[in-house]
C-alpha cells in the first residue's frame, strides 16, 4: 500500500481510504464491520472516514474497531443535527454533536474533524469555524478540515481556516481539477477525493432507480469514455487511478459494505498513477463535451 503526505499536518495517509456511508445506511451488523475493517487494516488501510448523518456508521466503527484506535487515522464530519435538538450548523448543538461523535466512536480524539458541506454564508458567519476550532483547541480534534464542492469549497481552501478538504473528483466531476486543487495545493492542504470512482454508476445497464446516483450515470452517458466499454475491474481501476493522479489528492475513500472489496480497490490503486496519455484523453473528452450546468456533486 501506498502512503502520501496529507498536506502540512505530517500525517501520512493510505492512498486508499474507507468512507463510512455504506455501512451506516445499508443496515451493516458490527461483525460486518469488524470483518471488513479488521482485513482492510490488517492490509494497509489507515484511513476511516464517516459522519454524523451516516446513520449507524459512527457507532459501527466505534464497536468494530475501537480496539485498534492506534491503527488508523480517524476523520469524521460534523454539522447536521442528525436526531439532536436544534436545527443544522446551530453552534450548540454542533458542540453536543462533535462529543456524541466521540463517544460513538469511542475516542477521545479524531485525526480530523470537518465540516460537512454547509455553504459559504455559514462560513462567512464564523461560528462553525469557531466551534471546531474550540474542539481542536481542547484537544477533541488533531486537525480541521472542510467536506463539500463548488463555490463552498473554493471559499473555504482560500479562507486559509482549514487544514485538509474533501471534495468530490472523478471521471464525471472534474471541475475541481482545475478551480480548486492547484489553490488547495499552494496552502499545503490535505486533499481527500470523495466519489473518487464516480459511484462506478456506468455499470448499471439503464438508468439507476436511486437518484443520487442520476446525475453522473447522465454525464457518462455523454461523455462515454472508450475505457468504459471494459470489463469492471479494468474500468474501475482506470477511474480511480485518474483521481489518484490529480494534483494534491493523498487519498481517495471509497465505502462498501462486503467484506474484501477494500482490498479488490487497493490492488487497482497499487498499479499507480494513470499514464499522462489516458488523463489527458479523459480531461480532453471532458473539456469537449462537459456543460456548464454540470455543477460539482455534493
Amino acid at each position: 500500500m501506498e502512503y502520501r503526505d496529507f498536506g502540512r499536518t505530517g500525517m501520512r495517509v493510505s492512498v486508499l481510504g474507507f468512507g463510512g456511508a455504506e455501512i451506516g445506511f445499508q443496515n451493516a451488523t458490527v461483525e460486518d464491520v469488524e470483518a471488513l475493517l479488521g482485513s482492510a487494516l490488517d492490509a494497509g488501510l489507515n484511513v476511516i472516514d464517516t459522519a454524523e448523518c451516516y446513520n449507524t456508521s459512527e457507532e459501527l466503527i466505534g464497536r468494530a474497531v475501537g480496539h485498534r484506535r492506534g491503527d488508523y487515522l480517524l476523520f469524521t464530519k460534523c454539522g447536521h443535527s442528525a436526531g439532536l435538538a436544534g436545527a443544522d450548523w446551530d453552534p450548540a448543538m454542533l458542540q453536543q454533536s462533535i462529543d456524541r461523535s466521540l463517544r460513538r466512536l469511542q475516542t477521545d480524539c479524531v485525526d480530523l474533524l470537518q465540516l460537512h458541506s454547509c455553504s459559504k454564508e455559514i462560513l462567512q458567519r464564523g461560528e462553525v469555524v469557531e466551534v471546531i476550532q474550540a474542539a481542536r483547541d481542547a484537544g477533541k480534534t488533531r486537525f480541521i478540515g472542510y467536506s463539500g464542492d463548488g463555490e463552498d469549497a473554493l471559499w473555504a481552501v482560500e479562507s486559509g481556516l482549514f487544514d485538509a478538504l474533501q471534495t468530490s473528483v472523478n471521471i464525471a466531476d472534474q471541475e475541481v481539477i482545475d478551480r480548486t486543487l492547484p489553490k488547495a495545493a499552494e496552502r499545503a492542504m490535505g486533499v481527500i477525493a470523495k466519489r473518487p470512482i464516480a459511484n462506478a454508476v456506468w455499470l448499471h445497464r439503464s438508468r439507476p432507480a436511486e437518484p443520487y446516483h442520476h446525475a453522473y450515470w447522465d454525464r457518462l452517458q455523454e461523455l462515454d469514455y472508450p475505457f468504459l466499454q471494459q470489463d469492471a475491474a479494468a474500468s474501475i481501476g482506470t477511474a480511480l487511478r485518474f483521481t489518484l493522479s490529480q494534483q494534491g489528492v493523498a487519498t481517495a475513500i471509497v465505502g462498501t459494505r462486503k467484506p474484501g472489496r477494500w482490498q479488490e480497490n487497493a490492488a487497482y490503486a497499487a498499479l499507480g498513477p494513470l499514464p499522462e496519455a489516458e488523463i489527458q484523453a479523459i480531461r480532453a473528452r471532458w473539456a469537449a463535451v462537459a456543460r456548464p450546468d454540470w455543477e460539482p456533486q455534493v
